[in-house]
């Protein structure tokens, strides 16, 4: 009990500090993440997000994108202090919670 009350006021603070959109599976997302190794660089990446975990604090969700047509899956905590921004750039209608049947068929994004 005492353990969940923790964790709702963790990820009360961190939404507090920044804006975090509702992220669902099919959403189009672009992130501006900061990179570990160089604490300067944002990397952007733009991807579907086709996995939702809910966890409290440890929340994550998981983006398929296209690499020079090599198709590529992140996992990313939601309330990483590393996720600088995240902005839906398109919603897509899906019918399923998880959408690994995009693995198969990687044009959705086109």
């Amino acid at each position: 009990m005492c353990l969940q009350i923790l964790d709702k006021e963790a990820v009360e603070e961190v939404k507090g500090q920044r804006e975090i959109p509702e992220i669902k599976p099919g959403y189009i997302v672009q992130l501006k993440v900061e990179v570990p190794e160089n604490k300067r660089r944002l990397s952007t990446i733009k991807g579907i997000v086709i996995a939702r975990r809910n966890a409290g604090l440890n929340t994550t969700f998981r983006i398929r994108r296209m690499v020079a047509g090599v198709g590529v899956e992140s996992l990313f905590p939601l309330y990483s202090p590393n996720i600088k921004e995240i902005k839906v750039l398109d919603k897509k209608n899906v019918r399923r919670a998880k959408l690994y049947y995009l693995r198969n068929k990687m044009n959705a994004l086109r």
